[in-house]
């Protein structure tokens, strides 16, 4: 790789319902982050709708990619690599942005870069700070996913802990409709939690004892419990405090699990990453466990969080940088996990 010439990598994301492309030179100099957001079509139904969602990536992927190439000023023929998500997603969704790399791969001759979804999310942060100091403890949680990892080094990941059921932003997703809040639920239990008393209702914790693990569904279920309750009971509950003690309850949960692992020591970091991440609250409660334990803390910035095409293409260019290119057999793979191997093509000597 010739020193001179800067690394331009074109990210695709289409995991779920933004259809997203962004170049991004050198790992972590955005020229160009497009998305088009589906929202407005699922909140008709409620949420995702996977058939509907990528059949929205087929009509927007060409022209977000012919966006985000004009957006940075530089032509496909400039591209080094191009970096996809392959997996966790909608299989569907997945499967229009890895079809669309592979043929783009294919067509201009240049690698193809293999991305996992929440190892987007976490590089999030190497976009704000290439230098950001390792090790560092990572909690990634999103919509599917709520992880405590370990990264000792670029790409050596270590899951933790995990939830043994519902993310944290699925559970958000659910109390959101209990409290009969709009699609995307997890912003609307937000806005109407900061109106309300986070300490009106007793909950249990989601952190699970002597380990770093959580289990959401019990918090979940209280909230259900006290609305049907209070329904049969012709009691008027209110739902901002409702709200305000679901978030409070979740934000403690996952900090609780995070002082108890920075409390082992060995680490040099601490950084949030997901769509969750988003959560103001949660930004707050975790920044001061880092305080508490004296550690930098990074957190993406909001556009950052959100689903988008320059955390893959951030991701991608240290899979670049290792020569870990997938070939044309790459698939989607809907249920893909942190750490797990995507098949690829490690690069021969010499041959970039």
């Amino acid at each position: 790789m010739e020193n001179s010439k800067p690394v331009l990598i074109l990210g695709l994301e289409t995991s779920c319902d933004e259809t997203s492309a962004s170049v991004v030179e050198n790992g972590s100099k955005v020229l160009s982050n497009l998305i088009s957001t589906q929202i407005p079509i699922h909140r008709l139904y409620g949420g995702v709708v996977p058939e509907i969602a990528s059949r929205q990536h087929l009509e927007a992927v060409n022209e977000v990619i012919d966006q985000a190439l004009q957006e940075a000023g530089v032509t496909l023929q400039e591209i080094t690599a191009i970096a996809v998500t392959s997996g966790p997603g909608l299989v569907g969704a997945l499967l229009v942005g890895v079809s669309t790399a592979k043929a783009l791969a294919y067509a201009l001759k240049i690698p193809l870069i293999a991305v996992n979804h929440m190892a987007g999310h976490i590089y999030a942060n190497f976009l704000q700070d290439p230098q950001f100091p390792l090790p560092s403890l990572c909690l990634v949680v999103s919509g599917g996913h709520t992880d405590l990892i370990a990264i000792e080094d670029h790409y050596q990941l270590k899951i933790l802990g995990s939830t043994r059921d519902d993310a944290s932003g699925e559970a958000f997703d659910k109390v959101a409709r209990v409290l009969g809040l709009p699609y995307p639920g997890g912003p609307a239990v937000e806005k109407l939690a900061q109106q309300g008393n986070p300490k009106a209702y007793a909950m249990p914790s989601a952190s699970i004892q002597d380990h770093t693990e959580w289990s959401f569904s019990g918090l979940k279920t209280t909230v259900i419990n006290l609305n049907h309750k209070a329904k049969q009971n012709g009691e008027v509950l209110n739902p901002a405090d409702l709200a305000a003690s679901f978030q409070a309850t979740v934000v403690d949960s996952l900090a609780a699990n995070v002082r108890k692992e920075l409390g082992k020591g060995g680490y040099a970091s601490l950084m949030l990453a997901g769509g969750v991440a988003a959560n103001k609250a949660l930004r707050l409660g975790l920044e001061e466990v880092a305080t508490e334990f004296r550690l930098p803390f990074s957190v993406p910035s909001m556009d950052l969080c959100t689903d988008n095409a320059a955390m893959i293409a951030a991701a991608g260019y240290y899979r670049y940088l290792r020569g870990e290119f997938a070939d044309l057999s790459l698939n989607a793979y809907p249920d893909l996990r942190l750490g797990q191997e995507i098949p690829l093509q490690r690069e021969k000597e010499g041959s970039r």
